[in-house]
């Protein structure tokens, strides 16, 4: 089962030197492990473009789709037997980027 592990912050300050160094050993137990497979980080919300080509004619708008204090600023795409371990990759994953992460499974 896959999950997607979304990574929530309320600021576009990139992660410290250190937050990298353990997100990076938090990436190669991952890969390690079998648990890998894929991650990345996302620029901040003020560079989204909404595209909305529901009614005929695509339709572009700059900005977020919504106003809000947090907002993803990363992923990891993370394969585990079950939710129980999806949760405690995440709760590592979680410190070691040192921000808080939602886990949703892939349908």
């Amino acid at each position: 089962m896959q999950y997607l592990v979304s990574v929530i912050d309320d600021n576009n300050d990139l992660a410290t030197p250190d937050e990298m160094t353990a997100i990076d050993e938090y990436n190669d137990g991952l890969r390690a492990d079998g648990h890998w497979v894929f991650a990345g980080g996302l620029a901040g919300p003020d560079s989204a473009t909404v595209v909305d080509n529901r009614v005929g004619e695509a339709l572009f708008t700059d900005g977020p789709f919504v106003e809000t204090k947090e907002y993803i600023i990363g992923f990891w795409i993370i394969e585990a037997p079950d939710l129980d371990v999806a949760l405690k990759l995440a709760a590592a994953g979680s410190k070691a980027c040192n921000r808080k992460v939602e886990v949703r499974p892939f349908l």
